[in-house]
């Protein structure tokens, strides 16, 4: 079992601190939503800046890219959600219909559809193809702030700090609610779409049977109960990964559940953005101003050309 313990890439991204970091569709580049109100787009391989989008009034706190590459949906603290057209620059929509900030971002399969959801306890699907600036669908049974939302063909799955993950079926209309014993900061699917990863504020971190909500296994040993921190899968499921307020990335066994290695972070108190390559045992994870590429294997750089 490889894992991307070796580190490949240190890029300050001077937008003061990185509150996500996320690999695009193929895995060729990357986003970071900072807090300096600037989404930056990177070819993190090369260490190169791309592009730079400003448009957004406050920190930016999540951001993901559409399925083709050729847009990035972002939101933050000014409530807003916006979605940039990446080779011009250009803001194409603002949804301005949160009360609160946005915590997370994301497209649907075919990029057709944009969900967000927000510490106002909602999640909201807009149109993308449309031009309208209403939500299509607004889903509001979380009792507090809305921290994660994952999608797939045929569901949304948000987690809240109200100690609950929601599977939201779209087709045939139904919600599913599974209740755990600490609020819920970040959600992911296996790449099989059978279960839930959740990071929980009370140091750990659980796999779910999607079906039933059964705890399958329990992940401990990094420390996470004061901020959200990420955690996510190796592209082959073999290995659970998350940040740590302790300044490490934690790397489990998925089966065994036994902490295989630590990532250090040297300097860094937290380590709280992290985002799984779709196809290769390689890492980007986010620390203050700073975000880190790490692979299995010795890449070749540009500072190696």
């Amino acid at each position: 079992m490889s894992l991307p313990l070796k580190q490949i890439k240190s890029i300050d991204c001077k937008q003061g601190a990185v509150r996500a970091v996320r690999f695009n569709a193929d895995g060729d580049y990357c986003m970071t939503g900072g807090s300096d109100k600037s989404l930056k787009l990177w070819n993190p391989w090369k260490g190169l800046l791309l592009k730079t989008y400003n448009g957004h009034g406050y920190e930016v706190i999540d951001c993901r890219g559409s399925c083709d590459s050729s847009h990035i949906v972002s939101g933050g603290m000014d409530k807003t959600v916006m979605v940039w057209d990446v080779s011009t620059g250009e803001p194409l929509r603002r949804y301005r219909a949160h009360a609160a900030t946005v915590n997370a971002v994301a497209f649907n399969e075919d990029s057709s559809v944009i969900v967000s959801a927000s510490v106002d306890g909602t999640v909201k699907l807009w149109d993308f193809k449309s031009r309208s600036k209403e939500a299509i669908q607004v889903l509001d049974e979380a009792k507090d702030s809305v921290s994660s939302v994952v999608v797939n063909d045929q569901q949304i799955v948000s987690a809240s700090l109200d100690c609950a993950v929601r599977t939201y079926d779209i087709r045939k209309g139904i919600m599913n609610c599974d209740r755990t014993d600490a609020s819920v900061s970040s959600v992911s699917l296996t790449r099989d779409g059978q279960c839930l990863l959740i990071s929980c504020l009370n140091d750990t971190i659980k796999l779910l049977d999607k079906s039933n909500g059964e705890v399958l296994a329990l992940y401990s040993g990094h420390s996470n109960s004061k901020y959200r921190i990420d955690s996510c899968l190796t592209a082959n499921d073999s290995v659970v990964l998350s940040g740590s307020e302790d300044g490490s990335v934690f790397c489990w066994n998925l089966i065994e559940t036994t902490i295989t290695a630590k990532i250090p972070h040297e300097k860094h108190r937290v380590v709280h953005s992290l985002s799984s390559h779709p196809s290769a045992n390689r890492l980007l994870t986010g620390a203050e101003s700073k975000i880190y590429l790490w692979s299995d294997e010795d890449i070749e750089t540009e500072d190696d050309i």
